[in-house]
């Protein structure tokens, strides 16, 4: 290899350092936010006053829905969870999102549960490389954050009733 391609090669990989710790960089909010697939995810943080503590240094995995996740709930189950008078139902469903510590997707494949911040325990199941949290699938694994690390799921998990 001449020395024009090792140079070429060279500026590729440093250049795409300050772009993953740029990534990295971010809370988990900050991340979600600027993932642009999350808005109903983060205006719910936002409505359950979950900001700062999703902010905190952490480790949190979360099991993040999407946007497309939230519509394939009952029509009106959003705008009803956003009302002020329903601020601790979504507190106990967003929190049953999020694991304490970082829990890659490699890890996650070797558990069979996890217990969330509300309390309750998440039932995972994998096979053929896929990853099942409850009945979500796990659609992106392993997004960093600075204080921890987002897996996408395509459901919005509701907790048992206690």
């Amino acid at each position: 290899m001449n020395s024009a391609g090792f140079a070429l090669i060279l500026s590729v990989l440093v250049g795409a350092i300050p772009v993953r710790a740029a990534a990295a960089n971010k809370d988990i909010v900050d991340t979600a936010v600027a993932a642009g697939s999350f808005t109903t995810l983060v205006t719910a943080i936002q409505a359950a006053d979950l900001v700062d503590a999703l902010k905190a240094p952490g480790p949190f995995t979360v099991f993040a829905p999407t946007d497309d996740a939230f519509k394939k709930l009952p029509a009106g189950t959003v705008e009803s969870l956003l009302k002020p008078e329903n601020k601790e139902k979504l507190r106990a469903i967003l929190t049953y999102h999020v694991v304490s510590g970082k829990v890659t997707a490699a890890q996650a494949m070797k558990l069979t549960s996890a217990k969330t911040l509300n309390g309750q325990e998440l039932k995972i199941d994998s096979h053929d490389g896929t990853v099942m949290v409850n009945d979500a699938k796990v659609v992106k694994a392993d997004i960093p954050a600075s204080n921890g690390v987002i897996h996408v799921i395509d459901t919005v998990m509701l907790p048992p009733a206690n």
